[in-house]
């Protein structure tokens, strides 16, 4: 197709959450992922875009920057499989590409609106059902880390009360599991999972909890008794100190354990669950059932929601397409950060700057696939490095809004902030 080289815009959509989301202005690639541990976790490592191309995992729109309407490339029905979609520069053309089935609609009124009026389309062919509205969020990652405590969360909850601050969901983050995998073990820091939900439910609040369902970390108990409920061949990276491996979803005992994992959580009382890392279910390896990959992933976050009834189901690290119709709302970008600036080649760490460009690309699948999360407010003193612009972002985009500071340590300007954006929470349709 004929573009004007001065003028034309080519969006690529990521693999999943944390893969790079933007749109280019015609000309120089963007930069692609060097290394292993980056590209596992954080892009499609069996399908890596070429130095040479834009590439697009499922979704490729063109705007021709001609007065002609934007193209939109788009798969079929991700439950199949999704199409990585090239645009290669030939002069002043784009010679298009896929190596899958995908649909051309051509749309006018700008880039926006065509990705849009696509998925809209989109999200009804998939039988995305009515979006509920996202409750907010009280998260304890990014004070405590894996560090955190039953003494912290009781101590937050406390200044909720104190504060009157209107969070419904009190988040228990990654650090009361004994090891990743080993779910139903708590670490040395809790006590007791059932007399915590106790405590916030009393409060009238609702409990959160996060779990990456698909990983299994190599020093835990899970790995060393099954071996055989893991994919075998499947490299999902290396975090926590160790190499992680996928539970094997199509495998009847690790499909009972991941059930049993969810339905204890249930009866303890938690209803809001954040299933993180969740790439790794759709990795390619060697399965107990020859399936897909992509089936493979389905069916887990099917196991899941079977177990969990209408609980409400919140993704990250996710693939984007074969996700849709499947979670109530979706981490739209990379983590937030301290730090405001890239961090060089290393394209998985992240940046406030990253999960900003991320989050405005991916405005429009809010209130059409899920309820989009930008990731939490950071509205402490020391949390983000500009922390008016990341909370200005929130208040823009933020679909699912959340809190993740020590809520004694905010100054005048963060309370204001966490507790007005609280307060404020946008409708699950779209944004304007």
């Amino acid at each position: 197709m004929e573009v004007d080289p001065q003028r034309a815009a080519v969006y690529e959509e990521g693999w999943q959450s944390w893969s790079p989301t933007r749109a280019y202005r015609f000309g120089p690639i963007p930069a692609r992922p060097r290394h292993a541990k980056e590209i596992a976790m954080h892009f499609r490592a069996d399908r890596l875009a070429p130095v040479s191309a834009y590439q697009g995992e499922g979704l490729l729109a063109v705007d021709p920057g001609a007065d002609g309407p934007v193209q939109v490339f788009g798969l079929q029905d991700a439950s199949v499989g999704v199409a990585s979609i090239r645009a290669e520069a030939n002069g002043d053309k784009l010679v298009i590409s896929s190596d899958g089935p995908v649909r051309q609609v051509s749309s006018r009124g700008g880039l926006g609106a065509a990705l849009g009026a696509w998925a809209d389309e989109h999200a009804a062919a998939a039988g995305v059902g009515p979006l509920r509205p996202a409750p907010t969020i009280w998260c304890s990652w990014y004070q405590y880390f894996t560090q955190v405590t039953e003494v912290d969360i009781i101590e937050n909850l406390e200044e909720m009360r104190r504060l009157e601050l209107p969070v419904d969901v009190v988040q228990i983050d990654d650090g009361y599991q004994a090891e990743i995998g080993d779910w139903l073990d708590l670490s040395g820091r809790f006590e007791s999972l059932p007399g915590l939900t106790a405590r916030i439910l009393d409060q009238g609040r609702r409990a959160g909890l996060w779990v990456a369902p698909f990983l299994v970390g190599s020093r835990s108990r899970l790995a060393a008794e099954h071996p055989d409920w893991l994919v075998s061949g499947a490299d999902a990276g290396n975090n926590w100190g160790q190499d992680l491996c996928v539970l094997d979803v199509t495998h009847p005992n690790a499909a009972a354990y991941l059930t049993e994992v969810f339905t204890s959580f249930l009866d303890m009382g938690f209803d809001f669950f954040k299933l993180d890392f969740t790439y790794a279910g759709a990795l390619r390896g060697r399965r107990h059932e020859d399936l897909p990959s992509i089936t493979a992933y389905r069916r887990g976050i099917e196991l899941i929601r079977e177990a969990v009834g209408d609980s409400y189901l919140l993704g990250c690290g996710a693939p984007i397409f074969p996700s849709v119709g499947l979670f109530d709302g979706m981490r739209v970008g990379c983590d937030i950060s301290a730090t405001y600036e890239p961090h060089g080649e290393d394209l998985s760490v992240p940046s406030q700057v990253d999960a900003t460009k991320n989050v405005e690309a991916r405005a429009w699948q809010h209130g059409r696939f899920w309820v989009n999360d930008p990731d939490c407010l950071v509205a402490r003193p020391d949390g983000v490095a500009k922390r008016p612009e990341w909370a200005a972002l929130i208040e823009r985009y933020g679909g699912l809004r959340g809190s993740s500071d020590r809520l004694a340590a905010l100054d005048e300007w963060g309370l204001e902030v966490t507790r007005r954006l609280l307060s404020e929470v946008p409708p699950p349709t779209p944004f304007d």
